[in-house]
């Protein structure tokens, strides 16, 4: 057999789909029980996110009046968005918001595919006091690294400039294990067939791991892109140029430049999240898979 046709034959596995166990009621109380709390969970969730979009679309006055009312004796209206859209330039923001996110992502992902995977399968010299240091990584705050990553990125002169907005945020250790623990479940005969037959290590790992954990991978993408565009701390640390801010240090300038206005700082969060509620729709199977899947179960 063919490292193509192993490859090919492997990624049929994806499809498998997961059927119910034989004699498995899957309307169960235990299964009934888990929607209702997950139902609790989401609407939990929603109403914050109903109510900002609500107040958002009120007047100040209405917006900053006491007592709680659905419909705003003023009416509904679009004020508050049109005065943050006019008072930033938030196209320019979005933009840079974007550059930097995608390619955080990217990155990201690919240094943590390629270290999970050393960690998984590699066995070279330190290895356990690297690995040590990963799960160090993780527990160290980033808020003490704020010093040092900046005077580096002084020394470097990436400050106002992509890069530096971009290198420091393009190492997530957890990702690393969270990868490592998946290719940890992928047979390893599979690798040894297609070493039998003459692939290189890097050839495996491209044509038999990585097709294998596309779920995982879309997983680690959406949420490592998710942390990037709603950083706030590092950009804003390291960015002075107007041009160069992302979004939420932008609107920040604006809500600053406001005050306290409840309509308007509602209607900056949500412009700000509305990027993120479209990935999450178009992605969220990819989400959920990525989550559920742990391994083949046994197949």
């Amino acid at each position: 057999m063919s490292t193509y046709t192993l490859a090919r034959n492997v990624r049929n596995v994806r499809n498998i789909k997961q059927t119910h166990k034989p004699g498995e009621n899957p309307w169960s109380v235990s299964r009934m029980a888990a929607l209702l709390v997950l139902a609790v969970l989401a609407v939990t969730w929603l109403v914050p996110f109903a109510w900002a979009v609500l107040t958002s679309l009120k007047s100040e006055a209405d917006a900053g009046a006491s007592g709680i009312t659905i419909n705003p004796p003023d009416g509904f209206s679009f004020d508050a968005y049109r005065k943050v859209l006019s008072a930033g330039d938030i196209p320019s923001w979005a933009w840079n918001s974007l550059i930097t996110s995608v390619a955080i992502t990217l990155i990201t992902v690919a240094t943590s595919a390629l270290a999970g995977y050393a960690f998984s399968r590699v066995n070279f010299r330190g290895k356990r006091w690297l690995y040590a240091a990963i799960i160090a990584a993780i527990i160290i705050p980033p808020q003490l690294l704020i010093v040092p990553l900046f005077r580096q990125m002084l020394a470097f002169n990436l400050v106002d400039t992509y890069w530096g907005i971009i290198l420091p945020q393009a190492f997530a250790p957890a990702m690393v294990l969270i990868l490592k623990r998946f290719f940890d479940q992928i047979p390893v005969e599979l690798e040894e067939a297609a070493r039998v037959d003459g692939a290189s290590r890097l050839r495996v790992f491209w044509s038999i791991v990585l097709p294998l954990s596309r779920p995982i991978l879309a997983a680690v993408a959406i949420f490592v892109f998710i942390g990037a565009w709603n950083n706030f701390l590092w950009p804003f640390i390291v960015t002075t140029d107007a041009h160069l801010m992302t979004l939420p240090v932008g609107l920040q300038t604006v809500k600053s430049a406001y005050g306290l206005q409840y309509a308007q700082n509602m209607a900056s969060a949500i412009l700000a999240a509305l990027p993120l509620v479209v990935v999450f729709l178009f992605f969220q199977r990819q989400i959920i898979k990525g989550i559920a899947t742990t391994g083949f179960g046994g197949q």
